[in-house]
């Protein structure tokens, strides 16, 4: 049995317990629009389906449109695998001056650069200022890696 629009704007009213009134004003629509929908006396308006997907952003548009898949979107996290760049740590933010750009291209031969030794590292950990980086390891999505050591 394939429902309507109307039957899945319903089942949704109905899941998220909210009445027509409610929902209306959420969306910024007349309570009578809603009715007139509900009914099947109209159909909803393209600007009617963009409020509703724009307000309720879980909501699938694949589902309200067309009654495939699950009503509500899937929202998958992220591994640290899936990341495209680097995350910036908290950590290891400069106190003194705002954190820099990531810079791809690092060369072997030369080392990134250092901060200066004085620079304060913004952690909780109060013994910071005594522990000195002693190596890096770059690691590449080709499964290889680069060890720096700082001089």
């Amino acid at each position: 049995m394939i429902l309507e629009m109307k039957d899945r704007i319903l089942a949704f009213l109905q899941n998220e317990n909210k009445s027509y009134a409610q929902f209306a004003e959420e969306i910024g629509v007349q309570p009578s629009g809603i009715s007139h929908i509900l009914s099947g006396r109209n159909n909803p308006s393209l600007d009617f389906v963009i409020k509703m997907l724009h307000k309720y952003s879980s909501l699938s548009a694949d589902w309200l449109l067309f009654g495939r898949g699950p009503m509500h979107k899937t929202v998958s996290q992220p591994t640290l695998f899936d990341m495209e760049a680097p995350a910036v740590r908290p950590e290891t933010i400069s106190a003194t001056k705002p954190p820099e750009t990531f810079n791809n291209t690092f060369e072997p031969s030369k080392g990134p650069e250092m901060a200066p030794e004085e620079e304060i590292i913004a952690t909780p950990n109060a013994l910071n200022h005594l522990r000195k980086i002693t190596r890096v390891l770059f690691f590449y999505s080709d499964k290889t890696f680069t060890e720096y050591r700082p001089s």
